[in-house]
């Protein structure tokens, strides 16, 4: 079962990425409405979202939904370090209280 939890972990993390990726172009000015949502980057991250999701339908064949959707919660701690070491956003308090609770709430479960 910790493969699938891997993989699991993996797919979140892949979507946690992506959404850096859409963001990063969204800051973008484009010429058109078609350019704004078909280039490279748009189409890469849309992507890498079907990925998570085959990856995350694959680990449904062995976690529990109860455990997937915990799992799932992982992404709060990923976006904002990814958002912190790409889009230089600042990492608050506030944040570092929210994902020490996220981080226990998921030990809490887990034991």
């Amino acid at each position: 079962m910790i493969v699938y939890v891997i993989i699991y972990l993996l797919s979140v993390f892949i979507s946690s990425v992506s959404q850096i990726i859409l963001k990063k172009s969204s800051v973008r000015q484009y010429d058109s409405v078609v350019k704004e949502y078909m280039n490279p980057r748009v189409i890469g991250a849309y992507s890498m979202f079907i990925v998570s999701t085959l990856l995350t339908m694959y680990a449904y064949k062995v976690v529990p939904l109860s455990l997937g959707t915990l799992l799932e919660a992982v992404g709060y701690i990923y976006i904002p370090v990814l958002s912190y070491i790409f889009l230089a956003e600042k990492i608050t308090f506030h944040k570092i209280v929210g994902s020490v609770l996220i981080i226990l709430g998921i030990v809490v479960f887990v034991m």
